[in-house]
């Protein structure tokens, strides 16, 4: 039996690199939509932060298709 340790550790350094990623954004649109409650909560308004958090929840939205649409193609 021969493992392939190149594809093995490219494998891996993708994952991780995706998945830091994903966590990455997904803490951006948290950190977006935080930050729309402390405005509203000062009284002002923070549309670009929710336009982003939304647009950050989209993203890792898409990504996880994309893994789910590679794994079942």
């Amino acid at each position: 039996m021969q493992i392939d340790w190149e594809a093995l550790g490219s494998v891996f350094g993708v994952s991780l690199v995706v998945t830091v990623g994903l966590v990455a954004l997904f803490t951006l649109g948290v950190m977006g939509l935080s930050r729309q409650e402390r405005a509203t909560a000062q009284g002002g308004s923070a549309a670009l932060a929710v336009t982003g958090a939304y647009a950050c929840f989209a993203a890792c939205a898409a990504a996880v298709a994309y893994g789910i649409y590679l794994i079942v193609a």
